[in-house]
């Protein structure tokens, strides 16, 4: 698969992580692993709702180009107007999100050349005028830090654990633990390849090796290596 990234539109930084374009390989598959966001994405013939994920999403190479605008962990819910929970784990027509509305945005993109397509959707988000809850995105920076609690980030915040995981399975779509598991996996990422597993088990904030290999395999469907092997760290 050929993919390409670009920054978020001038003035939708707050919204969107990026607008993003991928070109299918004949033979290979694409593994779409869990990142906290929920995209808009055009698959050739239909504009889909890729909801948050908690497990791995594979598809099959076969396909037409695809492009897409991906939503910020806690943008999702004031974007889509509903719960972002909803949406969690599936792949939906836009049209059962926004009905009639969804459907013409779904018909000009059809019509559109690849380029109208990405300024189609920054315009299609810029018009919904929604602003990320804020509390949501606040929570979602503490949970990135390594060692970070559920409970000490909802006390730093002055609300409930139970407050918290309400708000976050609205913006986000599900709930601060798993949020905080993804973010997890996404320091693991990051860690240097010249360092032994165990080492960057420990250092993305995992108990052990072992901890690390199950909680990878829960994620990507993978082992750690296999999963390490050609990881990429994709905007969030």
């Amino acid at each position: 698969m050929s993919y390409r990234e670009y920054r978020s539109p001038v003035g939708l930084e707050p919204l969107v992580a990026c607008l993003w374009e991928s070109e299918p390989v004949a033979g290979r598959t694409t593994r779409v692993i869990p990142d906290g966001c929920v995209d808009l994405v055009w698959l050739g013939s239909e504009l889909v709702v890729a909801g948050p994920d908690t497990g791995p999403w594979v598809t099959g190479a076969a396909g037409e180009s695809s492009c897409a605008i991906r939503l910020r962990p806690g943008a999702a819910g004031a974007v889509l107007g509903l719960p972002a929970s909803e949406l969690r784990d599936l792949r939906v027509g836009i049209e059962l999100v926004w009905g009639v509305a969804g459907r013409e945005i779904g018909d000009a993109l059809g019509a559109a050349d690849p380029r109208q397509r990405l300024r189609i959707l920054t315009e299609t988000v810029l018009q919904r005028r929604a602003a990320p809850d804020p509390l949501a995105v606040a929570a979602a920076r503490r949970l990135a830090e390594p060692a970070a609690k559920v409970s000490t980030a909802a006390a730093d915040l002055g609300i409930s654990e139970r407050q918290l995981n309400r708000r976050m399975q609205n913006a986000v779509g599900y709930g601060p633990k798993m949020l905080a598991r993804v973010a997890r996996l996404r320091r693991l990422i990051v860690q240097p390849d010249e360092e032994p597993l165990a080492t960057r088990a420990f250092a993305a904030g995992y108990a052990s090796q072992a901890h690390m290999n199950d909680e990878v395999r829960r994620l990507t469907g993978l082992t750690p290596v296999q999963f390490l092997k050609d990881a990429t760290l994709t905007a969030a």
